[in-house]
């Protein structure tokens, strides 16, 4: 049976506080779920909406992980603060991967480490 799940990447570069970096992934999760086919967020949701969070070094490392990820034709979503509370407007702070199929998924995160 194919499993779904899907990876939030956060840059750790920011340092940012807990609340900010889980409410930042947060973002990123409901953002890619809303740009994902629908069939895919059904199967998803059934299974319990398997989710992992990731290290990524910096700015150059989450944009690699993300073009991979769509150069394999999976859907992103990179979260741009807003600037508000700890880090500057514009700021790039994490990208979500999937939901989608769990080998997809982990054929590109693999060599990430969790938060």
């Amino acid at each position: 049976m194919t499993k779904y799940k899907q990876a939030i990447l956060i840059r750790q570069d920011l340092k940012l506080p807990k609340g900010k970096a889980a409410a930042q992934a947060a973002h990123a999760s409901v953002e890619a779920t809303l740009r994902s086919e629908k069939e895919k967020v059904i199967k998803w949701r059934r299974e319990g909406m398997a989710k992992i969070v990731l290290k990524v070094a910096d700015l150059k490392e989450l944009h690699k992980y993300n073009q991979l990820a769509k150069d394999e034709g999976l859907t992103t979503a990179t979260i741009t603060d807003a600037g508000r509370t700890v880090i500057a407007p514009g700021t790039k702070t994490c990208v979500a991967i999937g939901p989608d199929e769990e080998e997809l998924v982990d054929h590109i995160i693999s060599e990430l480490k969790l938060l």
